[in-house]
């Protein structure tokens, strides 16, 4: 778990300080497009699923309300390379600074990062994991209960996540933008991690929303 705090400090600092400093995780290839002169098509729907919160308690997500849009990402605290999950960690805590400094609209949108280790995310650790990343916005911090909701929600939203004998998982990073009719708008892999992107994103869905 230390190298999961490290690479997520290294990259957190690197974000917020010198976000073209060598070693940095690699900058957007391409200047995000005005929000509004572009379309995103619904790739797939998802359903709603329940899952445990940083407290235990029971969550449904995403819970969306009408206009409101989801950033989604998949993690777990055992990743320790900095273009896996401390990058989307990353990802989310640039985007819950810029939607603090909007309120507008960051009453739109809700981010939640979910785990697919539950067993070792407990309610505890992913509390942990909220305190090491002081939300200022709507930003949930969900495993889901057992296995079998494990397996709904990866399959619902093509996730994989498979365990190795080390104690890792192998898996794609994928962050998702989900609307309020549970369709998701885009993935975001390595590569497009960019704040700016993704809120050109959300100005885009929510702009033509009733």
């Amino acid at each position: 778990m230390k190298l999961f705090r490290a690479a997520l400090l290294a990259l957190l600092c690197a974000s917020s300080v010198l976000p073209h400093a060598p070693g940095a995780a690699a900058g957007p290839l391409y200047e995000a497009p005005a929000p509004g002169s572009y379309e995103l098509p619904a790739i797939t729907r998802v359903q709603p699923h329940a899952l445990v919160d940083s407290n235990g308690a029971t969550a449904s997500f995403p819970a969306l309300e009408q206009g409101q849009v989801a950033v989604v990402a998949f993690v777990y605290r055992g990743c320790h390379e900095a273009q896996g999950c401390p990058a989307s960690l990353a990802l989310l805590r640039q985007l819950d600074r810029k939607l603090d400094s909007d309120p507008a609209r960051g009453a739109r949108v809700r981010l939640a990062c979910v785990s697919f280790d539950p067993a070792n995310d407990t309610p505890e650790r992913m509390r942990e994991l909220r305190e090491m990343m002081a939300p200022k916005t709507d930003w949930a911090f969900l495993a889901p209960g057992d296995p079998v909701a494990l397996a709904a929600l990866l399959g619902d939203y093509g996730q994989d996540a498979t365990p190795l004998e080390n104690g890792s998982y192998r898996h794609v990073l994928k962050v998702f933008l989900v609307d309020h009719e549970l369709r998701v708008r885009n993935v975001y892999s390595a590569g497009l991690l960019d704040p700016e992107l993704v809120i050109a994103d959300i100005d885009t869905i929510t702009a033509a929303s009733p």
